[in-house]
């Protein structure tokens, strides 16, 4: 069965370098595509979903903004599974001083580039291995600003009333990104940050074994 990744916001494929799936699974990594103007996030999910082969079971892996699009899709071809890294189930999970922050233009006086310069200076302070900060950098610096700006307009305006979608939901304690206190996760890994991924990633493959493999696909 496919198992399709859907990746962060200034992120590709390759932070999914440490994740690893019961051998039943084949990883399928969907690619991002240029947004269209003023496009919702769930119509830019919508878009994604043509990837994804519908027509057979399949799951889904979203980290991040790629957990809320992936909850977008599931909504419209539902999955045999949805899990969620390091993300959120709806917009009512989203802080709300991030939307107070964007109606006052905060983004606007950061800028998209002190944010890119601010993944790459944190990287100094942080417990990720010398290679895997180095990748962190370059797909920053990769990112397309203008995605980057579009993205954040859409989380910010994202509005969802499916409460009922079931995910398995994996966070961490310590994620000041999108903090724990706001949202109800499955799975719970203690001190893990919103980059988890890196450097918590045996304890990720953990759960991800044993959600996979104690359910039975059909």
């Amino acid at each position: 069965m496919k198992a399709y990744f859907i990746p962060g916001l200034a992120a590709d494929k390759r932070v999914f370098r440490h994740i690893q799936l019961p051998e039943q699974f084949e990883p399928v990594f969907i690619e991002w595509v240029a947004p269209a103007d003023q496009e919702s996030l769930q119509q830019y999910a919508y878009r994604l979903a043509e990837q994804i082969d519908t027509s057979e079971p399949f799951i889904l892996i979203g980290l991040s903004f790629g957990g809320m699009l992936s909850v977008e899709i599931a909504k419209k071809y539902p999955p045999q599974q949805c899990i969620l890294i390091a993300s959120i189930p709806n917009h009512h999970h989203l802080p709300t001083y991030y939307r107070i922050a964007y109606r006052i233009g905060l983004h606007k006086v950061i800028g998209v580039k002190f944010l890119k310069k601010a993944v790459y200076y944190k990287r100094y302070f942080t417990s990720e291995s010398s290679e895997d900060k180095m990748m962190i950098r370059e797909m920053a610096g990769e990112t397309n600003p203008a995605f980057i700006r579009w993205a954040i307009n859409a989380i910010i305006h994202w509005k969802t009333d499916d409460h009922d979608l079931v995910v398995d939901h994996i966070h961490g304690s310590s994620d000041y990104i999108l903090p724990i206190s706001y949202t109800k996760a499955t799975h719970t890994i203690p001190g893990a940050g919103h980059l988890m991924i890196f450097n918590r990633a045996d304890e990720i493959n953990e759960i991800l074994f044993s959600l996979l493999n104690k359910k039975s696909f059909v």
